[in-house]
């Protein structure tokens, strides 16, 4: 099993807390900086009330070329954080992240990669020849061969941190940390303060005080709820247990995994001009990643998948409302909320049914019930050994 795999290094939930923080911090905060940078010498001399506040703004002022290229570099420090954790705090190798096989099978990667990047770019060559009104012809050589460099070269690093980051860091840690008799607790606490927070966000203009005392009494709560007395009542609950039993499955790292996945792309400008529809297709694509990691032991074909999608996509197709807004061949000019369902809804309910099928065929997926559903095993200490 794929999320066993976490098994063969050190698993303390400590450590997976400590790791994301470290991730998120190479993402965003190291990550970012050359961005910030760019837009401070871009500014520097003009009225800094002009300070770009979201996508289309800083494209505008920076290039989509040049903009492109430093969002990327900040995924690829956060692939380099996922890749410190793994191995700084939990002594696993990038293989054990990446597959339960002997060893990365890069067929596969390649198969799907070619695979969707034909289907996609099938479907969109296909809507250029039956509604060509709907497209500009955005081609310019040196513009479109500068994005290639860096499409070619960066995107993989981009779609690479997401999948180690939620179909492999995070889905391995949270399938351990469901061993953990407190994790249906934790779980639901955590809900219970995100769910509250967005809540208190709608209702209040929330100021750095407000926000300073909203976190401390969700602190104090979780002390209070988390002593020792009130969390062995808990325990012993009937419910409690059944409970236990649900979550301390396959599936609820999946479903989490998806969510937050989904809810990753919220600051993309396809949500404000979609709506929160949108969030269907988001977090459809990542439980279809997730489905095809966990049948398959490994990363490989969400990996060439996600790669793919992006990359042809960048290359081939670019709109104003899009987070990819690009030097592509083709500018896709037509009303989005008019074609909104069909985006949305065809890939999830029948592209995404169809793709699994395809793939459970080809490499003979089986025992679906137990890898998607099952409870999380450790394997005999036997097995494996921790990385020195």
């Amino acid at each position: 099993m794929y999320i066993a795999q976490a098994f063969k290094g050190l698993y303390d939930w400590w450590r997976y807390v400590l790791g994301v923080f470290i991730i998120f911090a190479a993402w965003q905060f190291i990550g970012m900086v050359p961005l910030g940078i760019a837009i401070v010498f871009k500014l520097f001399g003009t009225n800094m009330e002009q300070i770009p506040t979201d996508i289309p703004q800083m494209i505008e002022l920076l290039g989509s070329n040049l903009f492109l290229f430093l969002m990327l570099i900040s995924f690829a420090f956060g692939l380099v954080g996922v890749f410190v954790s793994a191995k700084a705090l939990h002594k696993q190798s990038v293989k054990n992240l990446t597959t339960a096989r002997d060893k990365i099978d890069w067929k596969r990667f390649w198969f799907i990669f070619f695979l969707w990047g034909i289907v996609s770019s099938g479907f969109v060559l296909l809507d250029y020849a039956l509604k060509p009104e709907d497209y500009q012809f955005n081609f310019q050589l040196q513009p479109f061969l500068i994005l290639a460099v860096i499409a070619i070269l960066l995107i993989p690093l981009q779609t690479s941190f997401e999948e180690y980051f939620f179909r492999g860091y995070l889905m391995q840690g949270l399938g351990v940390m469901g061993k953990h008799q407190a994790f249906p607790l934790v779980l639901v606490y955590l809900i219970i303060v995100i769910s509250s927070y967005l809540v208190i966000d709608k209702l209040f203009v929330l100021t750095v005080w407000y926000s300073i005392l909203d976190l401390l009494f969700f602190l104090v709560l979780g002390i209070l709820l988390f002593n020792s007395s009130f969390l062995e009542r808990i325990y012993s609950t009937s419910v409690y247990q059944r409970l236990y039993g649900v979550l301390n499955r396959s599936s609820t790292p999946l479903l989490i995994t998806s969510i937050g996945f989904g809810l990753m792309h919220l600051a993309n400008p396809e949500v404000e001009k979609l709506g929160y529809i949108i969030m269907v297709y988001y977090i459809g694509t990542g439980l279809f990643l997730g489905i095809i990691t966990l049948m398959d032991d490994g990363l490989e074909l969400a990996l060439g998948f996600h790669a793919a999608n992006n990359l042809f996509t960048a290359l081939l197709v670019t709109a104003d409302w899009t987070a990819f807004q690009t030097h592509s061949i083709l500018k896709d000019l037509s009303d989005p909320s008019e074609m909104a369902m069909a985006e949305i809804f065809v890939p999830v309910l029948v592209v995404f049914p169809i793709l699994i099928f395809i793939l459970s065929k080809l490499y003979k997926w089986n025992n679906w019930k137990e890898k998607l559903f099952g409870t999380v095993v450790e394997p005999p200490k036997e097995d494996y050994k921790i990385l020195e």
